[in-house]
């Protein structure tokens, strides 16, 4: 199986949103291993509500905290302890999963354990969400390097929300990365949206 993990430079850089276009671009399945915090919705109820396509899964989540917090105090006050060996791949007749992550690449799952040791176990390919905000380029930057220090494979950058040339001119020069596509930030994202934005991506 393809395994596509996407994570992002930081928290609400619109990760759920590039997981439902990828989803129904490739026909793929979609996972969000840790999900903290319930409301309005979860991540996998939006991407429910998102993709047209009849071939797509969503999978329960392994761990789902209500707290809003980084996994590891969100467990904490749940009264439990996230394991990576509890965190299993679900089985599907899929050839590609979407994986979605929590925040960025070293939010911390428990104690020892962050985000990106979730990557490796997973044997996963990255996509990393770039959204463009004061700090974003150094942030973007980290995550590139942290991401090839560990020797984790990156399919590419997925930018999302307000462009920015000129962040994007030099995050591009520095990681000698791809540009796989930019997703707008739209007033309203609907099956609509979702549909038309897949059209970007359906080559990956």
């Amino acid at each position: 199986m393809r395994k596509i993990f996407v994570t992002g430079i930081g928290t609400n850089v619109g990760k759920t949103i590039a997981s439902a276009v990828l989803a129904e671009a490739l026909r793929a399945d979609y996972w969000k291993p840790v999900q903290c915090g319930l409301e309005p919705v979860t991540d996998s109820q939006m991407v429910r509500s998102l993709i047209t396509n009849r071939v797509s899964i969503v999978h329960p989540e392994a761990y789902c905290f209500a707290e809003a917090a980084s996994p590891h105090t969100a467990s904490k006050k749940a009264g439990l302890e996230i394991k990576l060996s509890n965190i299993i791949l679900p089985l599907t007749d899929n050839s590609t999963m979407i994986i979605e992550g929590a925040g960025g690449l070293l939010v911390p799952l428990n104690e020892e354990n962050l985000i990106a040791d979730l990557i490796v176990q997973l044997k996963a390919e990255v996509i990393v969400v770039v959204n463009f905000y004061l700090g974003s380029i150094n942030h973007t930057l980290l995550t590139c390097q942290e991401l090839k220090r560990r020797n984790i494979p990156v399919l590419g950058l997925l930018l999302s929300g307000s462009p920015n040339e000129a962040s994007a001119d030099i995050i591009f020069k520095q990681t000698g990365l791809r540009k796989l596509g930019h997703i707008a930030q739209e007033q309203v994202f609907n099956k609509d949206t979702i549909v038309h934005y897949a059209s970007q991506f359906k080559t990956i």
